[in-house]
């Protein structure tokens, strides 16, 4: 932004300092949040625990991952070989061979399962913790009638630790590139000013799909390369030429503005606008934060150990917030449903899609573990829902056959605060169709994340109407 420094500049300097502060505030890509004033009403036993969930947007085939199938008919075991993991008894996909090294670290539900198909039904099942879908729910467009997210809920809920936010997701909004807004990643009946923080790594939503620049492709023609995507995490620092003097001046032109616009006033009144200001405010002059988002100046051999790429440099991030006291990460592994895997599914996921993620995961557990955090951190790896056991074919669209949806059963991975060992929890029929034992619900899951950051199942949140809810009502996975 352009325009004096000067405090005795015309009416259009004055707005254009008001804009800059605006646009430096916006540069945060994050939305406005606050702390629900539960404090009355929240039993948790105070513990530093942090929950990192990863999520593999458009749904990763159980049978092509964590639940194998090598005895099956062709048409329904895939490609794909098992290969064995550390624990005894416990294969995996032949594809995932770093995980597989490090099954002592972590576990696998092979049994949860819910009643939807549809992409935006399983993300609001999935990323809100609720089975049931809201009333009014429309797969395209959120709603203020929709069930508060997991990120939502604890960003209301959680502590605020060192200067930054609660609960934060990244690295992207989950924005189809059709321009489908998907539900369930909001506030919902919580109200859009409690919306999670969402920090935005690109200036625009590609059209392609993975783990862009090093493994990006399309399900339908292969690999491909965006011109201008570049993994971006917040600038914290001031704009160069703008020292602390002029800042300290821009901030008293902005009360200044405020005092004589009463429009502006009044929303400077609201908690949602002044606690976003303010905080905006607190982490430009927070160095120690600039070098936290930094990702990109971390030692070679650490970039190389997550994987030069969207995944890696999301997780690593992940884990420097997690760290760095966020309570609660979630990470979207992929952009405009990349895990879709409707046609030529096997050499996508063997070429563009597992290897990412296999190095990127295995990398964040062996961070965890080094730093002493892995006790303390429950990781959670899962997507909407599963896909089909058998293989079809799209003719018209694909030459190479995939999986369709499939929300009756699909794996979930889950490491830290005592998931370790390479525990098989649940079982999934001989097809990997439908559980088999030991079924397990979103409900159980988000139990889970709760759970371990210590809510107890009476701890309340409000909605708009500033109603009491029940934060959860069901048990945690065992590990």
């Amino acid at each position: 932004m352009t325009g004096s420094c000067s405090s005795g500049g015309s009416q259009q300097t004055v707005l254009d300092r008001r804009n800059w502060l605006a646009a430096t505030a916006a540069a945060l890509s994050a939305q406005p949040f606050v702390s629900a004033g539960a404090t009355d009403s929240v039993s948790m036993v105070r513990k530093p625990r942090s929950v990192i969930y990863i999520f593999l947007s458009g749904g990763l085939a159980q049978q092509d991952s964590f639940d194998p199938k090598p005895n099956a008919p062709r048409d329904i075991r895939g490609e794909f070989q098992p290969v064995a993991t550390q624990t005894p008894g416990l294969q995996i996909c032949e594809h995932l061979p770093m995980l597989a090294a490090r099954s002592d670290s972590w576990s696998v539900v092979r049994s949860l399962s819910h009643p939807y198909n549809e992409h935006s039904q399983g993300h609001m099942v999935m990323l809100t913790g609720r089975t049931g879908l809201p009333v009014g729910f429309n797969p395209s467009i959120p709603k203020p009638t929709d069930h508060p997210s997991i990120a939502a809920l604890m960003g209301a809920l959680l502590p605020e630790r060192n200067g930054l936010p609660a609960s934060i997701v990244l690295p992207e909004k989950l924005i189809h590139r059709t321009g489908r807004v998907i539900p369930g990643q909001f506030a919902g009946t919580m109200g859009t000013q409690r919306d999670p923080w969402i920090l935005s790594s690109s200036r625009f939503n590609a059209n392609t799909y993975g783990a862009w620049p090093e493994f990006e492709f399309h399900h339908q023609r292969g690999r491909e390369t965006s011109s201008g995507l570049h993994f971006r995490t917040p600038g914290l620092s001031l704009i160069d030429g703008i020292s602390e003097s002029h800042f300290a001046d821009r901030l008293e032109l902005l009360e200044l503005m405020e005092q004589k616009n009463r429009a502006l006033q009044k929303l400077a009144e609201t908690e949602s606008f002044s606690r976003f200001r303010d905080r905006a405010i607190s982490m430009l002059g927070d160095g120690r934060l600039n070098k936290l988002f930094d990702i990109h100046n971390a030692e070679p051999q650490k970039l190389d150990q997550y994987g030069r790429n969207a995944f890696g440099w999301s997780l690593m991030l992940a884990k420097r917030l997690s760290e760095a006291g966020v309570g609660f990460v979630q990470v979207n592994l992929g952009n405009n449903e990349t895990w879709d895997t409707h046609g030529n599914a096997f050499p996508n996921l063997k070429n563009y899609l597992l290897p990412p993620m296999d190095r990127a995961v295995a990398a964040l557990l062996d961070d965890l573990s080094e730093s002493g955090l892995l006790d303390s951190t429950l990781v959670i790896m899962a997507g909407e829902f599963g896909r089909t056991p058998k293989v079809f074919g799209i003719p018209t669209a694909y030459k190479l056959p995939g999986r369709d949806h499939h929300g009756a059963v699909q794996s979930v991975m889950l490491a830290g605060c005592g998931f370790g060992g390479g525990k098989i929890i649940g079982q999934s029929d001989s097809h990997g169709g439908q559980p088999l034992e030991d079924r397990q619900s979103s409900e159980n899951l988000a139990a889970t994340m709760y759970s371990a950051l210590g809510f107890a199942r009476n701890t309340q949140w409000f909605d708009l109407q500033d109603r009491p809810m029940q934060l959860y009502n069901a048990d945690p996975i065992q590990s």
